[in-house]
């Protein structure tokens, strides 16, 4: 009995290395090609959404100060208020600037009426010198005085305006529409040219700043739908406006600045967020080879390897390839460039 099982063990055991034997000299049913899965790339290809850090800054934020030296009589909005442009901060000390501009607005006064009898008495001059009453040298001596007289009269108005322009100082204004940030303004201080008085911050033309790696700036440029993020609630579309020209160190970052379409607070910050407008590789079809990043695809049975220049290792990559390229979705990671592929359907 035992002798009959041994025969059929080992009959059975023949047969098996008989059958492994045979279907190793066959033919491959897909003559050696590797098989793999394809789809357009039009169809596997992502957009990916961005997103940086951003805040909202004001265009301007002014300390204005004072530009002319006197005890300051009063201001009038503190800070947390909103002013107009033009609207009245402070004012200082009007009294001595007033006299100075008094003394200037006589001398003026005075030049002229010398001005008007040295006119009149030139004309005479003239008259009597065409009558040959008086020698030509009586006449060039009046045409001296009278051109004395008009240097003297606009050296008066120019100290005129110059007193009109130190008086009209003493009443300090906004110079846009702001957010008074802070006021430093104390009734019956002195006050020196150059003293700050207020911070005022600009309500009316906020940007969005943020700053960028390098290599996403051209996607920003070329992202259609870019918005501003505050709080995870708000979204508010912007539209750029600059990309600085150097990158800044230590961070290696560019800055950009963009303009909301809606308004929004000044010192906000929230995220810039934009989508790209590029077709994308998706991370898990991108391989390695030869120290490449990059994705197969097939053209005429084989396999063709195409590097991805910006390409990160997790990241989804830029492919500038047709909508119908057939990139390899499944079967990639043991394909080489130029190995024959069945394509499985």
């Amino acid at each position: 009995m035992k002798l009959r099982c041994l025969a059929v063990f080992l009959s059975c055991l023949g047969a098996l290395l008989w059958i492994g034997a045979a279907q190793a000299q066959a033919p491959s049913a897909n003559g050696g090609a590797a098989s793999v899965q394809v789809r357009p790339f039009g169809d596997v290809a992502v957009r990916p959404q961005r997103e940086a850090p951003a805040a909202v800054v004001p265009r301007n934020q002014a300390r204005v100060a004072a530009e002319v030296a006197g005890t300051l009589l009063r201001w009038r909005v503190d800070a947390g208020a909103s002013v107009r442009r033009g609207e009245l901060l402070a004012e200082i000390d009007p009294t001595d600037f007033r006299l100075e501009r008094d003394r200037a607005q006589a001398a003026v006064q005075a030049t002229q009426a010398r001005l008007a009898l040295a006119q009149t008495q030139w004309q005479r001059t003239r008259e009597l010198v065409a009558q040959n009453f008086l020698s030509q040298e009586a006449l060039n001596q009046r045409e001296t005085e009278l051109k004395l007289l008009q240097a003297e009269l606009a050296a008066h108005r120019a100290q005129l305006a110059t007193a009109e322009r130190a008086l009209a100082r003493t009443r300090i204004a906004a110079p846009f529409a702001a957010t008074v940030s802070q006021r430093l303004a104390q009734a019956g201080e002195y006050v020196a040219p150059g003293t700050v008085l207020y911070v005022l911050t600009e309500t009316g033309a906020a940007e969005v700043s943020a700053q960028l790696a390098p290599q996403d700036v051209a996607s920003l440029r070329s992202a259609s739908d870019p918005r501003f993020e505050a709080g995870g609630r708000r979204t508010v579309a912007l539209k750029l406006l600059r990309v600085a020209g150097a990158v800044t160190a230590p961070a290696r970052t560019v800055e950009v600045r963009l303009a909301p379409l809606q308004a929004v607070l000044p010192g906000t910050e929230g995220r810039l967020l934009w989508t790209e407008d590029r077709a994308h590789v998706p991370p898990a079809l991108i391989v390695r080879r030869d120290r490449r990043l990059g994705v197969f695809t097939v053209v005429q049975g084989k396999a063709r390897f195409v590097p991805l220049p910006a390409a990160q290792e997790g990241r989804a990559a830029v492919a500038a390839l047709p909508p119908d390229a057939l990139v390899v979705v499944s079967g990639q990671a043991a394909l080489q460039d130029g190995a024959r592929v069945s394509i499985d359907r």
